[in-house]
């Protein structure tokens, strides 16, 4: 029920509302169909959308002029629908008391906007579909992982990302090696004795080179939240990014949405890191030859611009004889990634087997 002792609300407190015209339950954004629904009723609504509207993309010096997320204290906000008060710092979630969606009204924020969303395609019946075909396909899973569909708790969530786009120009020094070769001459044993033989030798000539070489990039993009595992939502990629729209919360409704807490800064840093082993791949194919090496790279970045996405992903976790395991599904692809238990009894069987080819082989070496 709601807390009696909370403070009354401002305007910058409410969320936002999106009441169904049919019943008056709270309407929810349905994955793949573009579309508001109403989860009673069934009625739908068309995600309006402004015919000009763009997705911007600011200087990355406006990005760094926004109050630090650790400065933020956690949100004070009423639901709409039973009037609760409560408090946490996420962008979107769901009503503890009456299940209806809290979208944020972000109009006031001290933090950077999202610029853009990609909304949801994968719906949850999809996701637990993808769910059971990763685990079907896991090497050396026990066969009881087949039926882990049945048991998974997935929350459909936006995930917030940085993305940074930078012109390059980049002085390199380096060496490029060009392959020769050289006739051997060495002694080997032939029938009790010993003869001369020749062979090539490849040898490598190295000479110092400098050049220049350019990249313009576009939508590097660097996670932006550590509340999921970075290793596993950056193996989600790649992203239909071109498909990102214009943020408007209605996308948020119905689905949990988390704030940022890596500053834009520590995100261009991070971009400017994969930049950089884009940008030496460049020097070597500038370098040319055989091999090469790159002692320096001097990057001049121009025209850098940054944004704020949010990128759909159904995370939770599912249970496996008694123990959770983390998991996450990509929710426009299905990609999934995750946490897997491993049979003890197909990886002995699996060694066995191979022991046994092993031997089957040397036998046959000795006793042809």
């Amino acid at each position: 029920m709601p807390d009696p002792q909370a403070p009354p609300p401002s305007p910058s407190d409410a969320h936002r509302a999106y009441p169904c015209g049919t019943c008056g339950a709270s309407l929810e954004f349905a994955p793949g169909v573009g579309e508001m629904r109403c989860p009673y009723c069934g009625s739908q609504e068309r995600v309006a959308q402004e015919k000009k509207a763009k997705i911007r993309e600011h200087d990355v010096k406006a990005l760094f002029t926004r109050r630090p997320a650790s400065e933020l204290a956690a949100r004070h906000s009423v639901c709409q629908g039973c009037g609760a008060h409560v408090q946490g710092d996420q962008l979107a979630s769901t009503c503890q008391f009456c299940t209806a969606p809290l979208v944020t009204d972000t109009s006031d924020d001290s933090q950077v906007a999202a610029e853009a969303v990609l909304p949801f395609q994968v719906d949850r019946v999809a996701a637990r579909d993808s769910l059971g075909t990763w685990a079907r396909s896991r090497w050396f899973a026990p066969n009881s992982l087949k039926k882990v569909n049945e048991a998974e708790r997935l929350r459909s969530t936006y995930l917030p990302h940085w993305t940074f786009d930078s012109r390059t120009r980049s002085d390199y020094k380096g060496q490029r090696g060009e392959y020769y070769y050289v006739t051997e001459t060495y002694t080997a044993q032939e029938n009790g004795k010993s003869v001369q033989k020749t062979r090539q030798v490849r040898k490598t000539r190295w000479r110092r080179v400098e050049g220049t070489v350019s990249r313009d990039f576009d939508d590097v993009l660097v996670a932006g939240t550590t509340q999921v595992d970075p290793e596993k939502v950056a193996a989600l990629q790649p992203w239909p990014l071109k498909k990102a729209q214009p943020h408007r919360p209605e996308y948020l409704a119905g689905h949990e949405a988390l704030r940022y807490d890596v500053e834009p800064e520590t995100g261009l840093e991070a971009a400017k890191k994969i930049m950089a082993e884009a940008i030496e791949k460049d020097c070597r194919r500038d370098i040319g030859g055989d091999e090469q090496k790159v002692s320096s790279v001097s990057t001049e970045h121009r025209d850098v611009k940054g944004k704020l996405v949010l990128l759909p992903v159904w995370a939770g976790a599912y249970l496996h004889s008694g123990k959770s395991w983390q998991i996450v599904v990509n929710g426009c692809t299905g990609e999934v990634q995750g946490e897997r238990p491993y049979s003890a009894v197909k990886i002995t069987a699996a060694v066995l087997a191979a022991l046994i080819v092993v031997i089957v082989f040397v036998l046959f070496l000795i006793y042809g």
